[in-house]
């Protein structure tokens, strides 16, 4: 299959050959989004990215790597209109509290109560983020990328079934996505191929780890040590995704 430029970042993934090229598609997506929310582009000034900022606001974890990120004054516009949109939410939220009764909307619409209003939108907020919902949106595609070249390009087969396999969690996005991209037969040979693929690193990580614990014992002190010296992330990276050694992204100077 001819490379195009949509399949450029998928095999560039896979040509990285570490423990899993969707957490490499993944760390690209996210550092792409800090970097059209924060970086040089300004995109934090135009007001239709900082509409859905204000409404979509961003999960713990992608406000302390915007913090690392850098650029004081870019967060702080963001987090300036941000709380106004928060505190106008949460006034109208505490205006029509009523403790014990239904929510607003239930109200609205003639629906039982669903619990207390104020509990539910905090964790509306806790579940939406500006970042994470961008990825997603272009990380769908790139499953649908991984199909499309799975079912027409016996390199990239190849390629696969001589990978290093995928992390637990993107294996359940593929197993998952999967169903509904392939046939039956296609179902089955893409059974056939992933289970031993993860069976057989998943073996390796253990072996590596299992070697990492043998070369604090100071028998081995003097031993090679093999493929174990970066066991620890990679093992944890196989069992979660994502890469625990990098260090926080910042804004390019």
């Amino acid at each position: 299959m001819k490379e195009k430029l949509y399949t450029i970042p998928l095999n560039d993934a896979i040509n990285a050959g570490d423990e899993c090229p969707f957490c490499n598609i993944e760390r690209a997506l996210e550092q792409d989004s800090l970097d059209f929310v924060l970086g040089s582009c300004a995109s934090y000034m135009e007001s239709d990215v900082r509409e859905l900022t204000d409404q979509q606001g961003m999960c713990r974890e992608h406000f302390k790597k915007m913090f690392d990120y850098g650029n004081t004054l870019g967060n702080a516009w963001i987090l300036k209109t941000h709380y106004m949109k928060l505190r106008e939410e949460m006034n109208q939220e505490m205006k029509h509290f009523t403790p014990g009764k239904s929510t607003l909307s239930d109200r609205l619409m003639k629906k039982p109560s669903t619990g207390n209003s104020i509990v539910k939108w905090v964790h509306s907020k806790e579940e939406s983020c500006y970042v994470c919902m961008h990825s997603k949106e272009i990380y769908e595609r790139y499953l649908d990328t991984f199909f499309v070249m799975y079912q027409k390009d016996e390199e990239f087969r190849n390629k696969i079934k001589e990978s290093k396999g995928f992390c637990l969690t993107h294996f359940g996005d593929l197993c998952e996505a999967a169903d509904s991209r392939l046939n039956k037969e296609q179902l089955v040979s893409f059974y056939e191929m992933i289970f031993p693929l993860m069976q057989k690193n998943f073996d390796r990580l253990q072996e590596d780890v299992n070697w990492m614990v043998e070369k604090f014992d100071y028998r081995n002190q003097n031993a090679d040590w093999k493929n174990s010296k970066d066991a620890l992330q990679r093992g944890m990276q196989k069992i979660k995704g994502g890469y625990p050694a990098d260090a926080p992204y910042k804004m390019p100077k």
